[in-house]
């Protein structure tokens, strides 16, 4: 473990590697699962301000799901999550004419209608963080659904942590990120690193 100010970093974050490879694995993170995303409550309203410019792109199912329950729910573990439909899918999911799902809101972003991305734990995966109250965790989540992304992490050696760059400075800041990255320049001429 590694500790950068409040936050402590798993060793597998900084060693393994990983590298989204959509035409594989088609957006499985997205539609698997027993649960929705995990929301941070400051994040439900910008949902839900861009759900209309969302909204036809969504589903008739995700549409009756967020008319009945909202874009959020409180899963079994007692975590703020995004709503799913028929178990699975994140309400904000869709498909292209290939099948490959895609989020409606990171769409959206990406044509300039919203200063939103999408939560910041999908834009993390697959980092998942834990708050401690006096600290955070920082993990690595391994799910067989991104097994094509760690091949290609590994033919790119590309560490986890340098693949989420800009969604772990959007979570703790840069400076937080500049003092990751010396800290793994001193563990790697240690020889405590790879």
């Amino acid at each position: 473990m590694l500790q950068i100010q409040d936050v402590v970093v798993s060793f597998d974050v900084l060693k393994e590697k990983f590298l989204c490879d959509l035409h594989a694995c088609k957006g499985a993170c997205c539609i698997e699962g027993d649960a929705g995303a995990p929301v941070e409550l400051e994040e439900v309203e910008k949902l839900e301000e861009a759900l209309p410019l969302i909204w036809n792109e969504l589903s008739s199912e995700a549409r009756n799901v967020i008319d009945k329950q909202g874009v959020v729910y409180v899963d079994q573990e007692g975590d703020l999550v995004t709503s799913i439909v028929n178990g699975k899918d994140c309400v904000f999911t869709c498909y292209d004419e290939k099948g490959c799902c895609y989020c409606a809101i990171e769409k959206a972003f990406r044509e300039g209608k919203t200063d939103f991305i999408k939560p910041v734990s999908c834009h993390l995966y697959p980092i998942r963080v834990k708050d401690f109250g006096s600290f955070k965790g920082v993990n690595y989540n391994r799910w067989n659904v991104c097994k094509a992304a760690v091949l290609l992490g590994e033919k790119e050696n590309m560490p986890v942590y340098k693949f989420l760059k800009e969604p772990l400075i959007r979570k703790f800041g840069k400076e937080w990120y500049d003092e990751l990255e010396i800290a793994v320049e001193e563990l790697k001429k240690q020889e405590l690193l790879y």
